[in-house]
């Protein structure tokens, strides 16, 4: 128990500054943070704008649309809805844009394609 020879991590032959450098890891860097940061500046400042409407102008919020619900009741409930709606979209997002060039770098990485200065090895680099 525990004297079996282990082989060795994949991962730990690789030189992920390297990596890092990569024509396709900082397109996939790009990728992400041109839909993860302005996404999440929208949501915080539909958040906010929510947060702000019902402690400053507690009269509009309050507005009757039917019966007992009320304009503040009804934006609280699509905050609800945004985050399940933004969570779909970045996982399609994702789907399409993200995870295949993700899954080429993986790829290159555990095949350890990659020369001394981070470059895929034959040609597998788009």
């Amino acid at each position: 128990m525990g004297h079996e020879a282990q082989e060795p991590d994949a991962a730990a032959a690789v030189d992920f500054k390297e990596v890092q450098a990569t024509e396709r890891f900082q397109e996939l860097r790009k990728r992400h943070r041109s839909f993860v940061f302005p996404m999440a500046i929208a949501f915080l400042l539909w958040y906010f704008a929510y947060v702000l409407l019902a402690d400053y102008a507690v009269e509009f919020m309050s507005t009757k649309v039917w019966g007992n619900i009320n304009v503040g009741l009804i934006m609280g409930l699509l905050q609800f809805v945004s985050t399940f709606a933004i969570t779909s979209w970045y996982v399609s997002y994702s789907n399409r844009k993200l995870d295949p060039i993700a899954a080429e770098i993986r790829q290159e990485i555990e095949g350890h394609e990659f020369d001394k200065h981070g470059n895929p090895v034959g040609g597998s680099g788009k």
